[in-house]
C-alpha cells in the first residue's frame, strides 16, 4: 500500500486537471510512493463533504476545497501526510 492515497475531486474542468497534475508533479519530483486518483462522480464528493471543486482528499482528509494550493503548501501536506 502506497504511503499517500491521493483523491482529486472534480467534473474534469480545466482547474480540476491542474491540480491533478500539480501532485502527479510533487509525487514524481520527489519520488513518493502515492496513488492518485481522480473522481469526477459528483455523488462521491458529497461523500467527502466537498461542495466545490476541484477537491483535494489525502488518506481520507479533505485538504482543500473550491481553489488550487500553491505548490509549496501542496509539497508540505503530501509531506505532513506521509
Amino acid at each position: 500500500m502506497a504511503d499517500l492515497n491521493i483523491k482529486v475531486l472534480g467534473s474534469g474542468c480545466p482547474t480540476c486537471a491542474k491540480l491533478e497534475i500539480a501532485c502527479r508533479q510533487i509525487v514524481e519530483e520527489n519520488n513518493l510512493d502515492a496513488d492518485i486518483e481522480k473522481i469526477t462522480n459528483i455523488n462521491e464528493f458529497a461523500d467527502y463533504g466537498v461542495m466545490m471543486t476541484p477537491g483535494l482528499v489525502v488518506n481520507g482528509k479533505v485538504l482543500s476545497q473550491g481553489k488550487i494550493p500553491v505548490k509549496s503548501t501542496l509539497e508540505r501536506w503530501l509531506f505532513d501526510a506521509i
